[in-house]
């Protein structure tokens, strides 16, 4: 059985491939934008294809014919996003247009990774079934994906997740915890937001998510996130409590304090029943997660 696997050098990507490669039922193909640059790689074929280009994408699938695709590659840079609509329309909706297409001619059962940007964050947690109304460019990009899965003729899942953390190959990739340690461990005071919530979700609990989907076939839309709602600056205090650095060096604020180009929604966060029940997925908790962040540190 194959599966290929979009984005794979992305943070998400970098745990899915090693997840696969230990089922002996799956043959693993990567790709990724220029040469792959994960610290292992053998046991897999890596293909460098640009998926804005639909003649790339065409090719690769024509010459894989994979079982299973999961379609991690995004432009996920919120502000990015918003200060450069052309490209993230067409990282995020052109490619997936072209992969589907690709797609429909092998009857690739299709992953499509998605986000609680899709939502307004009025009236958080959010279940699977919550109508979407996206603040940003980055989330309009997403809800216009999302609807080309659901149209297509494919056998379809959808896989929207929330503050994903967890430690990638790149060093100069930070996240909340990694941002947290470093600079209170230079001395730095951070102002960190005390009124947006989010259900954090440990990469590795992602990629076991997308890998029950795949083993599953399981359609539809599944939220996989961790199970804790919290604030960013609660989880700063508990990265701070955790590396024994000084708490009284988080500052909060609210999201007014910052003035960013893309809107950010209040409370998302996710309700993850379907997938606990149907799936089997079972997150670690933030504290969990911090435990395997920092020992891979």
């Amino acid at each position: 059985m194959k599966v290929l696997i979009t984005g794979s050098n992305g943070l998400l990507g970098q745990h899915l491939i090693p997840v696969f490669l230990q089922d002996s039922r799956y043959t693993v193909i990567a790709t990724g934008r220029g040469p792959n640059r994960l610290p292992v790689q053998d046991g897999y074929t890596y293909e460098a294809t640009n998926l804005r280009d639909a003649t790339s994408v065409q090719h690769l699938l024509e010459k894989h014919k994979p079982d299973v695709l999961i379609h991690a590659a995004a432009m996920t840079q919120v502000d990015d996003c918003e200060r450069n609509k052309d490209a993230c329309w067409d990282i995020n909706v052109s490619a997936t247009r072209y992969l589907i297409q690709a797609a429909e001619k092998t009857n690739t059962f299709f992953v499509f990774l998605s986000t609680d940007f899709v939502f307004d964050g009025l009236q958080g947690p959010y279940a699977e079934e919550d109508a979407v109304n996206p603040l940003s460019y980055y989330g309009a990009s997403k809800v216009a994906a999302e609807r080309l899965v659901r149209n297509s003729k494919l056998a379809w899942a959808i896989v929207r997740t929330v503050l994903v953390y967890g430690v990638a190959a790149d060093p100069k990739r930070s996240n909340i915890i990694t941002w947290v340690k470093n600079n209170l461990e230079q001395g730095k005071k951070l102002k960190v937001v005390t009124d947006q919530w989010r259900t954090p979700t440990l990469v590795q609990d992602l990629a076991a998510g997308c890998k029950l989907v795949a083993d599953k076939r399981a359609t539809g839309i599944y939220h996989i996130s961790g199970s804790e709602t919290l604030t960013p600056y609660e989880m700063a205090v508990q990265t701070a409590g955790y590396f024994k650095l000084n708490p009284q060096m988080l500052e909060q604020v609210d999201a007014k304090t910052f003035t960013q180009p893309a809107k950010r929604p209040a409370k998302t966060g996710f309700v993850i029943d379907k997938a606990v029940k149907e799936l089997g997925y079972k997150p670690h908790s933030f504290e969990e997660g911090l435990d395997i962040v920092a020992r891979e540190i």
